[in-house]
């Protein structure tokens, strides 16, 4: 049997004490060392008495995730910051698989181009606006179709070989809510990944549009979230076909209508019909997070914006055009909501800051002996295999275990390695936590390696 503390006498020794170690401590990152300002009050209080908080508000908040800067507007912390990394990074991974290329458009669009498409007018007081030092005025954007549609338009040969051309970015934009609320589910800034589309035809345009929602399917299912898609209005966006996915959550502002039979459901604000269309079964209400939306615009932009390309007959067509967007950070907050109990956040796997979490005893306790084993399991973990980069090493000395497992669990790794009083015995074991599932195992290091990196 592999004796893990006779081993690693061999192979490492606590830095701490000035002494050589057998491997790189700067490639883990230690809590510690980790910016988490926990249960810290934001310095302008965002919850005023008798104001309702959403789940995701409060527990981002307490457990240093994100912290407001302004109402409606947040700072990213950098915990969050490795999760919403890891969920734009899922969601470009799907996009490329598509054929889609990413680009990043200026914060700021020329008024000039949304006062053309009426949007300047029809969008109302959420649209921000600025003017600047000519007089020049511009849009803080919300989305960017007339910007993408401008350049299109500015190209000089395009032509229709060179289509579908399917565009996207993940970046801020702006919108000035009378009221923001529920933290990152509805702010003043939010981050977006917003996907432009132009085909030749509109039957292409169909096409690409089936496509690009095959790609949100994967998104979205392998984010892991329960979520629905139904059938949305168009809006100020405009178009002729309109999809939104929801996470179904009782704070959902969206009210929906779910066949119970079938995958087809409604925005109500398009059906309130008692019965399916496609089935005829009994339509459920519900209410739901919208985290993405789909459009087919048609030549609503490109007609007015004269985006147009050469077609092989050689007569200049107007381009057939498609709109997509996700909340990404909307996303962030949502799966926590829709996940986390009322004291602890439960991250998807897929976007967990760090999937795990390897507790070291406590400083002068009985198992302090077995430090090099919380260290080897750590460094194992984040430098082979399955986790790679993925691991956070809570070294602190001066906290209990329990202490630190239960903020652990309360900041919501996945996989939460304990080294505690049985990692002292000849045949040291140790506690794999999954806190996913609410489970617990006590294994060798060994056992332990190979039940991770057998996880998918």
């Amino acid at each position: 049997m592999y004796h893990v503390r006779t081993n690693l006498r061999k192979l490492l020794i606590n830095k701490d004490n000035n002494r050589q170690c057998a491997y790189p401590f700067n490639s883990l990152t230690t809590v510690s060392s980790l910016f988490q300002p926990i249960n810290l009050a934001p310095k302008n209080a965002e919850i005023k008495r008798g104001e309702s908080i959403a789940k995701s508000q409060k527990l981002l908040n307490e457990m240093g995730i994100v912290r407001q800067a302004s109402p409606g507007m947040y700072t990213m912390l950098p915990l969050g910051l490795r999760s919403f990394d890891k969920l734009k990074n899922l969601i470009a991974t799907e996009m490329n698989a598509a054929g889609c290329q990413q680009l990043c458009f200026p914060f700021l669009t020329s008024a000039d181009l949304w006062k053309r498409t009426g949007r300047m007018e029809t969008t109302g007081p959420e649209l921000m606006s600025c003017t600047d030092r000519h007089n020049r005025q511009y849009v803080l954007s919300p989305t960017h179709e007339e910007a993408i549609t401008d350049l299109v338009a500015s190209l000089p040969s395009l032509t229709y070989r060179q289509l579908p051309l399917k565009l996207y970015q993940i970046s801020s934009k702006f919108r000035d809510e009378i009221k923001p609320r529920f933290g990152l589910l509805r702010g003043r800034e939010f981050i977006m990944k917003d996907l432009y589309t132009f085909d030749r035809t509109i039957e292409d345009a169909k096409e690409t549009y089936d496509s690009v929602s095959q790609a949100y399917d994967k998104v979205f299912k392998g984010l892991g979230v329960p979520f629905v898609k139904v059938l949305g209005a168009t809006g100020n966006i405009g178009g002729t076909l309109s999809h939104e996915y929801h996470f179904p959550s009782s704070i959902g502002e969206d009210e929906l209508k779910q066949c119970s039979a079938c995958d087809y459901g409604t925005n109500v604000e398009i059906s309130d019909k008692d019965a399916c269309d496609l089935c005829g079964s009994p339509m459920k209400e519900t209410k739901g997070i919208e985290v993405g939306h789909t459009f087919l615009l048609g030549t609503k932009y490109s007609n007015i914006l004269n985006a147009k390309f050469m077609s092989k007959s050689g007569s200049s067509d107007t381009c057939q055009m498609g709109c997509y967007g996700i909340g990404v950070s909307r996303i962030l907050a949502a799966s926590v909501e829709v996940l986390s109990s009322e004291t602890e956040i439960r991250w998807p796997d897929t976007i967990a800051p760090y999937s795990v979490c390897v507790i070291a005893p406590k400083g002068g306790s009985k198992e302090e002996s077995a430090l090099p084993s919380a260290h080897y399991l750590a460094h194992q973990l984040n430098n082979v295999g399955r986790f790679t980069g993925d691991v956070i090493f809570d070294d602190r000395s001066s906290l209990t275990v329990g202490k630190k497992l239960m903020e652990a669990k309360r900041t919501g790794y996945p996989y939460i390695i304990v080294v505690g009083k049985k990692s002292v015995h000849d045949l040291p074991m140790f506690e794999l936590h999954y806190t996913n599932q609410n489970m617990k195992m006590e294994a060798t290091a060994t056992d332990i390696l190979n039940q991770l990196n057998r996880i998918k």
